[in-house]
């Protein structure tokens, strides 16, 4: 497959910061809906948000290769790969098109902060796995002290669920706090109502970029060939429902009320710099999940979290891609082993990226331990076990280049109150 490599020495006309998340070497990919005109694919760049289907329509962007720029409809990873590739000439340092054009630079190009921006590609299927290591690890120390905290398939299976597509949304989306069945452990029933214990996990997504008919396949060394990018996701948990319903069938409406994700696909090809080996995998994995190489991305991971009372958000976590036990392609190929169906649009998170340290864990079941150690706000001295009403939680990513940083945006959302 065809990939395009942007040089760290790379410059841009615009002038970018020299922190900032969307250098030339990043060009990741959005949907925004511009007022007055609709929904338009976006690249950024720098402090911008950059139209596709005004440049398409000024003539900059050809529209007999990219006909369809108002979705992701018309993308794979090797057209993605090649639109990046325009869009990269367009804003390179040497290039006048787009730089001499004043009057088009006013139309498309938009300060991020105005640029409304939605969910990347509304899935049509959503499906979860459990592929970090140290938080199906600290899950089961909690639930299961006296046995194995890993269960004995986790080390074989890529474990996952199917989860709730149409509850995915964009970040600053309102999350309300949901209700559910929930059963105190010194109760001879259980009572239906607002959610105690509600939480965030830390996780990262991919969307599928081309998919293969019910009964086919795609090969773990084939998988990065379908997928289209990375996201930030956050998977909102109600962790008192949960422990009530999720045996024996597993997540459910503990998980389904929503879904949080970052607004910008960062492509492969702008990780690509980023490639490591992972964690060692013991027992060998069985044929089908056998991979070589680099699978694995060195992507930094922040949790922040702002109380109604706060004036700056206080990080709370920190953690690395690297914490993963199976590889996204591992994940992917996973899926479809079965003869599983994917097509366009399909995301998949890894499951919560929690690191060895109390400082790394992925979210406030871990930090907390189960709400035992709770967390001090710094600014208010507020303590926190699980989240309260009017707290936002923030997460961010990026990869760190040698002078530049790939980022991915932040997923971003406010508790309110259950209805």
């Amino acid at each position: 497959m065809k990939t395009f490599s942007i040089p760290a020495s790379a410059k841009s006309w615009i002038d970018i910061p020299a922190d900032s998340p969307f250098p030339i070497q990043n060009i990741p990919f959005g949907l925004a809906d511009i007022k007055g005109q609709g929904e338009t694919m976006v690249a950024a760049i720098g402090p911008y948000a950059l139209d596709l289907l005004a440049l398409s329509e000024a003539g900059l962007i050809d529209d007999s290769e990219f006909p369809v720029l108002e979705s992701f409809i018309d993308m794979d990873r090797e057209k993605l790969s090649y639109l990046r590739q325009v869009v990269f000439n367009l804003l390179r340092h040497d290039h006048d098109a787009l730089r001499t054009r004043e009057k088009l630079q006013k139309r498309a190009m938009i300060p991020l902060e105005k640029s409304n921006l939605q969910v990347p590609i509304p899935p049509m299927a959503y499906v979860d796995f459990y592929s970090g290591i140290h938080h199906a690890r600290n899950v089961g120390q909690m639930f299961r002290p006296q046995g194995d905290p890993l269960l004995p398939n986790y080390r074989w299976v890529p474990i996952g669920y199917n989860g709730r597509a149409n509850t995915v949304v964009a970040s600053g989306t309102p999350i309300i706090r949901p209700k559910g069945q929930i059963k105190a452990a010194d109760a001879e029933a259980p009572e239906w109502g607002p959610c105690r214990e509600l939480d965030f996990e830390l996780e990262m997504g991919f969307y599928v970029g081309s998919g293969v008919d019910m009964g086919r396949r795609i090969p773990t060394t084939q998988a990065e060939e379908h997928i289209l990018g990375l996201v930030i996701v956050n998977d909102w948990s109600a962790r008192d429902v949960q422990r009530w319903e999720y045996q024996p069938l597993g997540p459910f409406l503990a998980k389904s009320f929503a879904t949080s994700v970052s607004p910008w696909i960062v492509t492969l090809d702008a990780l690509e710099p980023f490639r490591i080996e992972g964690m060692p995998q013991d027992p060998e994995p069985l044929p089908y999940l056998r991979q070589k190489g680099n699978p694995h991305f060195d992507v930094q991971l922040e949790v922040s979290i702002k109380t109604g009372s706060m004036k700056t958000p206080q990080v709370i976590c920190r953690s690395n891609m690297s914490n993963l036990y199976w590889s996204i392609a591992q994940q992917l190929a996973h899926q479809t082993s079965n003869g599983t169906p994917v097509e366009l649009g399909d995301l998949y998170a890894t499951g919560t990226i929690s690191g060895e340290t109390p400082d790394s864990f992925g979210s406030l079941l871990e930090l907390t331990w189960k709400g035992e150690r709770p967390l001090t706000m710094a600014e208010t001295n507020e303590r926190r076990t699980f989240l309260h009403d009017g707290d936002t939680v923030i997460m961010t990513a990026y990869a760190q280049g040698d002078g530049y940083r790939i980022g991915f945006g932040e997923v971003r959302g406010t508790i309110k109150p259950a209805l």
